[in-house]
Parts: C-alpha cells; sequence; structure tokens
C-alpha cells in the first residue's frame, strides 16, 4: 500500500500563489505516475496535472497551463505542485494521486489506484 499525505493549501488572494506538496510513504517504490486532481463545491473531481516517474514526462488540464507547474522530488518521495496567477475558479479542495507501475499510462487521467485525503484551496479577496 502507498499512503499520501498532502499539505500547503490555504487561503490566496486572486492572482497569487501557492505550493502544495504531497509526501508519498509505504510501497513507493510501486508507484510510477504520480498527479493532483481537484473537486470545487457541487462539482465533480477533475484532472489538474501528472508527471511521470522519470520526470521527463509532464500532463497539465488545459485550465491551468501556464500558471501551474507540477514536479517531483524522488529521493524525498515528495510531488509539488506550484500554482501561480491563481484564481477564484481555483477553489476547489485538491488532491494528491498516484499510479502503480506498469499501470497504463492512461490510468494517471482517469482512475489513479492512491488517493490523498485532500488539501483545501481557496482563492477569494
Amino acid at each position: 500500500q502507498v499512503q499520501l499525505v498532502e499539505s500547503g493549501g490555504g487561503l490566496v488572494q486572486p492572482g497569487g500563489s501557492l505550493r502544495l506538496s504531497c509526501v508519498a510513504s509505504g510501497r513507493t517504490d510501486n508507484i510510477y505516475w504520480m498527479g493532483w486532481y481537484r473537486q470545487a463545491p457541487g462539482k465533480a473531481r477533475e484532472f489538474v496535472a501528472a508527471i511521470s516517474g522519470s520526470t521527463i514526462s509532464t500532463n497539465y488540464a488545459d485550465s491551468v497551463k501556464g500558471r501551474f507547474a507540477i514536479s517531483r522530488d524522488n529521493a524525498k518521495n515528495t510531488l509539488y505542485l506550484q500554482m501561480n496567477t491563481l484564481k477564484p475558479e481555483d477553489t476547489a479542495v485538491y488532491f494528491c494521486v498516484a499510479v502503480r507501475r506498469f499501470r497504463p499510462t492512461e490510468r494517471i487521467l482517469t482512475e489513479p489506484d492512491y488517493w490523498g485525503q485532500g488539501t483545501q484551496v481557496t482563492v477569494s479577496t
């Protein structure tokens, strides 16, 4: 099993920045792709960003391209999401996710194997 714990959420004004972190523990050698999803009030969870285990490949939702940057430090088993130029519509609970090694890459976009508990991000004046 793999455990994912997010941190770094909070309240920020529009145009501001936040950096989310996610620490993975347990059988971390069993995961490859990691990423972030979010869920706004009254809406379904949606994909935000993903990064491969090698860190070579990344993928972003159109709504965050150019504003968010995903990265990971495999030595620390930590995933990051740098969020800049935040908008009120970015308000959501952000979840860290991971896919088991050797699963199809597409799974990070549709059905991750592991989920964290989430961290709240609120963009408001």
